[in-house]
């Protein structure tokens, strides 16, 4: 959600700082703001509204310089985008910390510490935090022993880096519930709440784990767990080329991602199938043993995750013939369950650090599921370390706050465990080997719809004075409708709502008009011929139809009636290709209102609070 950066070296670092931020911008962008300590060992702060480019040019006006540093992009939670409340927060003048996550019990401390006689002078939980250390350290020896009894006090999750005038050769940090990286250098460490902030400095990272506190030196690091341990972590290098944040030839990196998906797709099924079948070992050891005894499957995700779990309900049913649910993890975890022993708990997450469905995944091993499978893209993630069973998707890092590759590197992942599953409860080879041989051919499949793009972007015309629109789908094809509908909403600001096609006489037939545009993904599989019955309902009431079809389908362009004839394709692999015209449409349809396409309004990327 914010964003966290921090170096400590010989050379200066406020323009580290500032690159870090503007790499970790599509998390949070509503102020920055970075804290330096000087030569003459003065901690020097600046903050502004808005976005980094902001905080970079009153840098510019008002020059700070120094070789330690903490910097900040806030996504408000507590109190409104202000400068005051921008992050780092300070107390007494020579403590600095910023921030990511939720202090649940900041009400209880502040009064305390008012009571004491501090004075608050922001709206946010985060400054109870740095007054709450200044008064530790008035009874401790060292910044360390001061962060960690601020923090036994904190109820919430968090994400913390500490700068003190009297420690000037150390930045302190802490982790619980809001991921923290700390980046190896030579003669000089770095933190971040990921690591892509400290790609122009190291490609060598440290993942702290739940609970642990480290200290941060120019030549040294020291970690602790959560029980006050010394403990050593796993330095790793980081996976993903330098270009990652670069938009190359596009405009924005949500297009430069919806073209990247042949490369990513393909990267995802790579070690993971044969050419006739699905290579179980992927999934880690033990995972044919485990597989045996899966009798049921609960998924629980958030956002587009929760869309690719639905697509994969359908997939496990008809594939593995075994029930399977899916929740939105924010409501899963608030509700009692019925936890089958045969039960094996899916979580899906982009960045692993999705707080309701680590939340959900904690709850669920506490519960007694048989085990955890996560289907991830970042390696060193919490969601990764704290489950049994892991497939990781190589979608590489995704700046657009709205998900493209990312959702299709899950539905790959998911079919493929999807297939996994099936062979244990009886898939014969034949299917097996047809779905696969399919699988082959979708990267080259997504290759030939992405060439739809300028006759996309001319439908998107349509759309320009549009303020409602309407998704439609059967089957599988509904939750590709739900995102579809989401990505709208996401980018364009339209409203969109979308439903099962053979929903539409119960109800949203009675919003169509021709005001409304609605879409529809509409593949040539045992439901079109339902689902021709459903567009009629549409044009007998005047809306205008858009219909992204099979090229083999008999249906013919009228007025009111837009087609976008799609190769054909697999009806396992339809969800995956009909995603990607959807996710074009969206694209220039937000081009054309004119929106900030990677960073819409109100919406954060890597969602690390409840």
């Amino acid at each position: 959600m914010c964003g966290i950066v921090g170096a400590i070296s010989q050379r200066p670092v406020q323009e580290i700082l500032l690159e870090g931020l503007r790499r970790l911008e599509y998390r949070g962008y509503d102020s920055a703001g970075l804290a330096v300590l000087n030569a003459a060992g003065e901690i020097q702060r600046l903050r502004e509204v808005g976005k980094v480019q902001a905080l970079a040019d009153k840098l510019h006006e008002y020059p700070v310089s120094g070789s330690r540093g903490i910097a900040h992009t806030r996504w408000a939670t507590h109190g409104k985008p202000s400068e005051t409340n921008a992050h780092p927060h300070m107390s007494g003048g020579d403590i600095a910390i910023v921030h990511n996550g939720i202090i649940e019990n900041f009400e209880e401390i502040r009064s305390e510490l008012k009571g004491q006689g501090y004075e608050f002078v922001s709206e946010t939980d985060t400054e109870v935090v740095v007054h709450l250390i200044h008064r530790e350290l008035q009874s401790r020896s060292s910044l360390k022993e001061a962060v960690s009894a601020a923090i036994s006090i904190l109820d919430g999750a968090y994400a913390l880096a500490v700068l003190c005038q009297a420690f000037p050769d150390e930045i302190v940090v802490a982790r619980a519930g809001s991921p923290l990286v700390i980046g190896v250098g030579i003669g000089e460490n770095f933190i971040a709440s990921d690591p892509l902030a400290l790609l122009p400095v190291t490609d060598r990272f440290i993942y702290l784990e739940e609970g642990d506190l480290a200290c941060i030196k120019r030549d040294k690091v020291s970690i602790h767990d959560a029980e006050g341990n010394p403990v050593e972590r796993e330095r790793v290098q980081f996976e993903h080329g330098h270009d990652s944040a670069d938009k190359g030839e596009f405009r924005h990196f949500m297009m430069k991602e919806i073209f990247e998906q042949p490369k990513v797709l393909a990267a995802t099924l790579s070690g993971r199938i044969s050419h006739t079948q699905v290579l179980e070992a992927a999934f880690g050891t033990g995972a044919k043993g485990l597989f045996d005894n899966v009798g049921s499957v609960q998924i629980v995700a958030c956002g587009t995750s929760y869309h690719a779990g639905l697509v994969a309900r359908y997939w496990i049913e008809e594939l593995a013939g075994i029930p399977c649910q899916v929740e939105v993890a924010s409501e899963y975890r608030y509700r009692k369950h019925v936890v089958k022993p045969d039960m094996l708990f899916v979580t899906i997450s982009q960045s692993g650090e999705t707080a309701d469905t680590l939340a959900a995944l904690r709850q669920a091993k506490a519960e007694g599921f048989k085990a955890a499978l996560s289907i991830c893209n970042v390696p060193g993630s919490s969601l990764v370390r704290e489950s049994d069973l892991v497939l990781m998707t190589q979608a590489g890092p995704e700046i657009g706050v709205a998900s493209t590759k990312a959702f299709t590197t899950q539905l790959i992942a998911l079919l493929v465990f999807s297939i996994a599953l099936a062979k244990r409860h009886g898939m014969d080879q034949k299917t097996e080997k047809e779905v696969v041989e399919a699988l082959h051919q979708l990267p080259d499949l997504v290759e030939k719809i992405l060439a739809y793009n300028d006759s996309i972007k001319e439908l998107s015309a349509h759309f320009a004075e549009k303020h409602h629109s309407l998704f439609l789908g059967r089957g599988a094809m509904y939750p590709i409708a739900m995102e579809g509908a989401l990505k709208l909403k996401e980018i364009s600001y339209i409203h969109a709502e979308a439903y099962p096609a053979g929903e539409l006489k119960h109800g949203p037939l009675a919003l169509v008009d021709k005001d409304m545009p609605v879409i529809t993904v509409a593949p040539n599989n045992e439901l079109l011929e339902k689902l021709k019955s459903n567009l009629q309902e549409v044009r007998a009431r005047g809306g205008e139809l858009f219909v992204f079809t099979d090229e083999q389908v008999t249906l013919e362009e009228a007025e009111g009636i837009y087609l976008v004839r799609l190769p054909s394709v697999h009806n396992l692999i339809a969800p995956i290709a009909y995603t990607v015209p959807l996710q074009l449409l969206s694209y220039h349809v937000a081009v054309l209102k004119g929106t900030d396409v990677d960073q819409p309004r109100n919406l954060a990327k890597s969602v690390t609070v409840e």
